[in-house]
Formats: C-alpha cells, structure tokens, sequence
C-alpha cells in the first residue's frame, strides 16, 4: 500500500495522523478502511470519481464486491454509504484524539484525583473534629 507520507521503516507505528494511503489491491483497501475505522479522528476519503468527503468513519463490512463503509460527514448531519470500489485513497486528516493518552496515564490521573479527594474529606473530617 502506498503510504504517501515519509516514515521510520519497521511499519506503522502510534498514530497514522496525516497519512495518506492509495491501495493497490482490496486487500491493502481493507487494511487502510480498518486503520480507519480504529482510528480517533476524522478521515478524507478520496473518491475515484475526484470527490472527497471528510469524516468520521463509523462503520465499514468486508464482504467482497459487496463491501463498504460509512461516514459521518463533517459537514452534514446524515451519514454517507461508500463502497470500497469508489475508493481511491483514505487520508487520515483529523487529530487522533487519542494520540499520547494510555492506560498508563489514565490510571494515574485517577490515582491523582482519588488521593486529592481522602485528603480533602480528612481536612474536612479534621476541621469538624472528627478526627
């Protein structure tokens, strides 16, 4: 799959944020539309027709000539059907929202939070001479 973007070789790695991939087969089609699809932003599908639709790919099924996937286009409150023969590039444009937020770093702030709250309740415990 042509990934028009200049990387580190060793493949994808983190966030595929303002990748462009042309396919040459279904096979690399599908990969990219899963990309997408597992994807935290917005993406421009380029149709072979010269359309392009940004969105939010919600949905996509792999059945064969049968297969397609779904946007919500950022520009409107319905959502688009594309089969994936329509399909002549997928550019992931939008922020990955989700770039640098691991688990990691999630459970963390929750620990952060949780001990800020018993100290505030023992302050207030303490302060009512419960304690």
């Amino acid at each position: 799959m042509t990934d028009t973007k200049n990387h580190s070789s060793g493949g994808l790695s983190g966030s595929p944020e303002g990748r462009v991939f042309q396919p040459a087969s279904f096979a690399e089609l599908a990969e990219a539309v899963e990309l997408a699809f597992d994807y935290r932003g917005d993406v421009t599908v380029s149709l072979k027709s010269g359309e392009s639709l940004s969105g939010y790919l919600f949905n996509r099924q792999v059945d064969g000539s049968d297969s397609y996937l779904e946007v919500f286009p950022s520009d409107s409150s319905r959502s688009r059907h594309i089969r994936y023969d329509q399909i002549a590039a997928i550019a992931f444009t939008g922020e990955d929202t989700a770039t640098g937020k691991s688990w990691e770093n999630w459970i963390a702030k929750k620990d952060s939070e949780r001990r800020a709250e018993v100290e505030r309740v023992a302050a207030d415990a303490k302060a009512r001479g419960i304690v």
